[in-house]
């Protein structure tokens, strides 16, 4: 069996992108592509393309949109194919403490989530903050409208019910290391997600990335990521998890 690596340049859509919204630059791009293709006895693709960009609508706003695409086959059997989009909308992010508000919107194939849009605001605290080195904590709370194609859960008490609405709560650690003079950066976003009303409905996810400078705009990258929901259709498990190699292009 042969492993490929799968570089396939498709629409910028990206999750957790790195860029860092209290930079000065007016205007900031990236895409990240990653993958992995095997061949033979078994045949298996993954891929996930991620793009960010952030832009300043006015002098003291900062709009930034994430979004990601996520594609899962076995033998020609689709597994996963999901769609993920993050906007946040921040005032006088260059200070220790500013505001934002978000709105999101997702789709999940494998758990037959057909769609999932999540509205609120918060508070980023800037740990400590430089040009290309940053970590950063934010505390938010949102209402989250979740509609499912299936209404037979592992936890009995949402059967019956092709929806599940509730208000959250958020913490999100976001950080952006070079290390080793420069050769190699290291990022990472962490987010906790429970329910403010059902102490047995919450999520988490771990993205973390190294990435290699090949040339001023491009890397290459190695991405892990790690998800959990505590609530799923009955017979699915509750955690993901994606390893994938590919490049990321960036416009700063």
């Amino acid at each position: 069996m042969k492993i490929y690596l799968i570089l396939i340049m498709i629409f910028p859509l990206y999750l957790f992108s790195q860029i860092n919204e209290s930079d000065t630059l007016t205007v900031k791009a990236d895409l990240s592509l990653t993958g992995l293709y095997q061949g033979g006895n078994v045949e298996t693709l993954i891929f996930r393309a991620k793009s960010g960009v952030s832009f300043k609508p006015l002098k003291k706003w900062v709009f930034k949109t994430q979004n990601s695409y996520v594609y899962q086959a076995f033998g020609r059997t689709k597994a996963d194919e999901d769609i993920l989009s993050l906007n946040f909308l921040y005032f006088n992010p260059d200070k220790k403490f500013y505001p934002l508000v978000l709105g999101f919107f997702s789709t999940n194939f494998r758990r037959e989530i057909e769609y999932r849009y999540i509205t609120g605001g918060g508070v980023t605290y800037q740990i400590f903050e430089k040009k290309k080195n940053w970590l950063k904590v934010a505390l938010s709370s949102e209402y989250e409208n979740t509609r499912f194609n299936n209404t037979d859960f592992n936890r009995n008490q949402y059967d019956g019910f092709d929806e599940i609405n509730t208000f959250r709560g958020t913490i999100w650690l976001n950080g952006r290391h070079e290390l080793f003079k420069k050769k190699l950066i290291f990022k990472y976003e962490f987010y906790y997600q429970p329910s403010l009303e059902e102490s047995d409905n919450y999520r988490w996810q771990a993205d973390l990335a190294v990435e290699i400078p090949v040339w001023k705009f491009l890397n290459f990258k190695i991405n892990y990521l790690h998800t959990f929901e505590s609530i799923v259709v009955q017979g699915q498990k509750q955690e993901d998890q994606f390893l994938t190699f590919g490049f990321t292009v960036k416009s700063y």
